[in-house]
C-alpha cells in the first residue's frame, strides 16, 4: 500500500452507496482507489447488494480492499448510531463521514402533499442531522473528525430541475446544518463542508425524456451532465488532509450552470 494515498488508512463511512450508478457508489470507489477502509450504509444494503459492490470495485483496485456494510435507516437516529459503532467496532474508528444518502420527487408546489414533504425532509434533512449527531459523538470521543455532505444547486437556485420545493428546502436545511456544525464543533477538530452537485447521471434522471436532458444540458457551460465520479473526486478532496483549514464552505460542482 502507498502511504502517498490520499485516504491511506482512514475510516470513511459513505451513505446512500447501493447503487453501482449512484454518488455513494462512485466516492467509494474512488476512496478505496486512494486506500481508506469502507464502510457503505444504505436502507436497501443487503449481502446480494455488498457482493455486486465489492465485485465492482475489485475491477477497479488492484489491492485487496477494506469494505464493510451496514443496512441503515437514516431517518433513525438509533440506527446511525448503530452504523458508527459497528464501524468503529469493525475498523477501531471512525475519520469521515460521507453523506450521499438523499431522495427526489419532481412535484409542482401545490401538487406536494404532506405525506410528500415528510418523506422527502425526514430522508434528506432529519437523515443528515440524525448521521450529523451521531458523527459528532463519535468524532468528539475521538478528538477530530470530517463530515461532508452532499446537498444540490437546487438549493441555491430554488429547484427548478429535478426536484420539487420540498427537495430544495430539505438540501437547503443540509447546507445551513453543516455551516452549524462547522461552527460549533470546529474547536473540537471537527470539519464539515458541503457539496452541491447540478444534475448527474444517476437514477434520479431515471424518466426525464431525452429532449428535456439535451434542453437542460446545453444550457450548461460545459455542456455535459455531471459524473458521479465527478462529485466523488469533490468528496476526496473535502475527506482528505488537502481540505485541512477548510470547514464551513459549499463546493459547487455544476459546469458553470449556476455561477454566483
Amino acid at each position: 500500500m502507498e502511504v502517498s494515498m490520499l485516504l491511506h488508512d482512514k475510516v470513511c463511512i459513505i451513505t446512500g452507496a447501493a447503487s453501482l450508478r449512484g454518488i455513494g457508489y462512485a466516492t467509494a470507489e474512488l476512496f478505496a482507489e486512494h486506500g481508506a477502509k469502507i464502510v457503505l450504509a444504505d436502507l436497501a444494503m443487503n449481502e446480494k447488494v455488498m457482493a455486486e459492490i465489492q465485485a465492482s470495485i475489485d475491477k477497479k483496485v488492484s489491492w485487496p480492499t477494506h469494505l464493510h456494510s451496514v443496512r441503515c435507516d437514516i431517518g433513525s437516529f438509533d440506527d446511525c448510531g448503530t452504523l458508527f459503532e459497528s464501524a468503529a467496532s469493525r475498523f477501531g474508528r471512525v475519520d469521515c463521514l460521507v453523506n450521499c444518502a438523499a431522495v427526489v420527487k419532481s412535484q409542482s408546489f401545490l401538487a406536494i402533499s404532506e405525506e410528500d414533504y415528510d418523506f422527502v425532509v425526514d430522508v434528506n434533512l432529519k437523515g443528515a442531522f440524525n448521521l450529523g449527531k451521531a458523527a459528532v459523538e463519535h468524532f468528539v470521543a475521538n478528538k477530530g473528525g470530517n463530515i461532508v455532505n452532499v446537498a444540490s444547486v437546487a438549493a441555491q437556485r430554488g429547484g427548478g430541475l429535478v426536484g420539487g420545493a420540498h427537495y430544495a428546502a430539505s438540501k437547503g436545511g443540509v447546507i445551513s446544518l453543516t455551516k452549524s456544525i462547522a461552527r460549533e464543533y470546529g474547536p473540537k477538530g471537527i470539519r464539515a463542508n458541503v457539496i452541491c452537485p447540478s444534475m448527474t447521471e444517476t437514477g434520479m434522471l431515471d424518466g426525464m425524456t431525452e429532449e428535456r436532458f439535451q434542453e437542460i444540458v446545453s444550457a450548461i457551460p460545459m455542456r455535459r451532465a455531471g459524473k458521479p465520479r465527478d462529485i466523488a473526486g469533490a468528496c476526496l478532496f473535502l475527506a482528505s488532509d488537502l481540505s485541512a483549514y477548510i470547514t464551513g464552505t459549499t463546493i459547487d460542482v455544476n459546469g458553470g450552470s449556476h455561477i454566483h
